[in-house]
């Protein structure tokens, strides 16, 4: 173990500063339940950008691009499409202020301005996405605690504390040493390290969280974020003045193709002769035929970005800004402070990684090396004291930021959707402080929950992307675009979806089907679509169409487009100077301006760390141009519906 007095005291410090924050923040955010769960609506765009920046900066995920980096060099940055990470654009563009005009607090509390609240299938719309988004509020606290488990058992392994906590290695006396059995019950000894370390964590995050409100989440997060920042350079940094000093030259230890973003019809990258694990990782993982795994993420991405942000931190951020414009801000300041700063990390620990693999000290899986071990491999082994604890701070904080985030977002739906809605409309302000409390220790107690049965971080990734957003898409896509899709048809289209894409991840988690072998997961996804969208016909015509006064005041708020020309031509007849809304081609090229910017973006720390100056310049040449236009396009526009 790494850790010195240095590095534990900045960690400790860290951990104290966060409990202030969140007994500062107590009497501001028990002034009323908006102040609590959306900070009054008066945060700035830049400190929410932030905080959702910071939400995103995670230990879990960070580990998997790092990993991902490793296997597949610059070809990596088109792998987080998967999720997809160019829903922040569709965001930005127009769709975060579509979902700001609704004023509503919760995901679920926006079905009442698109449906009312008395047509057929309102109130089981409503369930619906309370369900789904308890769901997928979980799935993320349990991606975020199985992740830093697997990150604090390197720098803190089993064999340092087993005998300070004697209950962390009871089942091993039951063997004889050196048996099989006795190796299978310290592989489980560790993992239960592991989460020991996620519930310790978890309780000091619940802490901050619960009781300091948005207000404390969010000044949490503008701290975190400005040492990830630190980090970063000094990451990077380091691995291009290694890499200088060393006089490797990495080509000799990669695959032919690794530093190129550019792909054919395959992959192209044969670790077989380097390093075979890596060449077996790389065949499990499904992506030998690159073009069309991309091209698929592709299409999967976009449909899941016109559905809008998923009810979570992210859409809790949206609606708690100022205005429809500061939303917009908001969501196009993501992805400027978070990619370059990220991945500047990000390439920084690869490449110390690759310099250094033989000599890590690597976990592994049954199937062999675990990838995602090497980020805290490399933080615990080369990086210098001081540096080592102000990154385990930061990333303790990103783990904290990501759980207190999303449990923020849970607390919303349980208070206003639940509690208020339907057990105690009436409560006092008391009263709705302390249910916050209780609903926050609940959902803690199930995202725990759902951690402890997983068994890593990519398994609750796939969860996430597969199952929960697979049945979100189509619903939430047409609920935007089509007057005469009705809260009959949002209900069976979601729980047709939800149903349809959980079966295939709960038979591969139980060993029935492998589900999530490679990329199989991707391929089921125009199915989940097909199934989705018949449920969402069929129910929307099984029941009238949304009362006109609802679709009316909807259009005139939100102002879409889309196929909404029978309600405007309603409109027109009482209000004939009403413009519709000709923003589509434009927004369309700001998406693919915006899509190709979060690439460059990506590649920019890239090219740098490898020192390729003729690649940055282009990059930064293209960057430019693209900031030029979206100037004009995006920015100088933001007011236009």
């Amino acid at each position: 173990m790494k850790l010195t007095t240095i590095d534990l005291t900045i960690i400790g410090l860290y951990f104290l500063l966060m409990i202030v924050i969140g007994l500062v923040m107590k009497n501001q955010a028990k002034k009323s339940k908006d102040n609590y769960l959306m900070g009054g609506k008066k945060l700035p765009w830049y400190m929410l950008g932030l905080s959702d920046a910071s939400d995103m900066f995670d230990i879990s995920g960070t580990m998997l691009l790092v990993s991902m980096a490793f296997l597949y060099g610059f070809k990596s940055v088109w792998i987080p499409w998967m999720w997809p990470v160019f829903n922040q654009v569709f965001l930005m563009v127009f769709l975060s202020k579509w979902l700001r005009r609704s004023n509503a607090t919760t995901g679920a509390e926006w079905i009442g301005t698109r449906f009312g609240v008395t047509d057929k299938g309102v109130k089981q719309s409503h369930t619906v996405v309370v369900i789904f988004a308890l769901m997928l509020c979980v799935g993320y606290m349990a991606y975020a605690f199985v992740g830093v488990g697997e990150f604090l058992e390197i720098f803190i392994p089993y064999e340092t504390v087993k005998d300070t906590f004697p209950f962390l290695n009871a089942h091993l006396e039951q063997f004889p040493m050196n048996s099989s059995a006795y190796h299978t019950a310290l592989i489980e000894a560790k993992n239960t390290t592991a989460q020991f370390y996620g519930v310790s964590i978890c309780i000091v995050a619940t802490f901050y969280s619960i009781v300091g409100g948005m207000h404390g989440i969010v000044l949490a997060d503008f701290i975190k974020y400005m040492i990830m920042i630190i980090c970063s350079l000094f990451v990077g940094a380091i691995a291009m003045q290694t890499l200088s000093e060393s006089g490797i030259h990495l080509a000799d230890r990669l695959p032919l193709g690794w530093d190129s973003p550019l792909f054919g019809k395959e992959l192209g990258l044969d670790w077989n002769t380097i390093l075979p694990e890596a060449g077996k990782k790389l065949e499990s993982d499904g992506y030998k035929l690159f073009s069309a795994v991309v091209s698929m993420m592709f299409f999967s991405g976009v449909l899941k970005s016109l559905a809008g942000p998923a009810p979570n931190y992210d859409c809790q951020k949206i609606l708690s800004t100022k205005s429809p414009e500061e939303a917009s801000k908001m969501s196009g300041f993501i992805s400027i402070i978070l990619l370059p700063i990220r991945y500047f990390m990000v390439m920084g620990l690869c490449v110390l990684g690759i310099i250094y693999f033989k000599e890590l000290t690597i976990s592994h899986h049954a199937d062999g090396i675990n990838f995602e071990s090497i980020m805290p491999a490399v933080i615990n082994t080369y990086l210098p004291t001081g540096l080592v604890g102000l990154v385990l701070a930061g990333f303790l904080g990103a783990f904290m930021s990501n759980f207190s985030g999303t449990l923020n977002a849970g607390q919303a739906y349980l208070v206003n959707d639940i509690y208020l809605k339907s057990i105690n409309p009436n409560a006092d302000r008391k009263k709705i402080i302390n249910v916050s409390y209780l609903s926050g220790t609940l959902m803690v107690v199930l995202g725990v929950g759902l951690g402890l049965l997983i068994k890593d971080v990519n398994m609750i990734f796939n969860i996430i992307t597969a199952g929960l957003y697979g049945g979100f898409v189509c619903a939430n896509v047409l609920k935007w675009y089509w007057w005469r899709f009705n809260a009959n048809g949002y209900f069976w289209g979601m729980l047709a979806g939800i149903v349809a894409s959980a079966i295939p991840p709960t038979l591969s988690v139980t060993g029935i089907t492998n589900y999530f072998d490679g990329t199989r997961m991707l391929y089921f996804f125009p199915l989940f679509i097909l199934i989705q969208f018949v449920a969402c016909v069929l129910g929307s015509y099984a029941a009238p169409p949304t009362n006109k006064e609802t679709l009316i005041t909807f259009y005139k708020n939100v102002r879409p487009w889309g196929f909404w020309k029978p309600i405007h031509d309603e409109i027109l007849a009482t209000e004939p100077n009403l413009e519709k809304n000709k923003n589509f081609k434009i927004n369309l090229f700001n998406v693919v301006l915006g899509i190709a910017g979060q690439i460059l973006l990506t590649l920019l720390p890239m090219y740098f760390i490898l020192s390729k100056w003729n690649a940055l310049g282009i990059v930064l040449f293209l960057l430019a141009i693209i900031v030029f236009i979206m100037r004009k396009t995006w920015w100088q526009r933001l007011t236009d519906y």
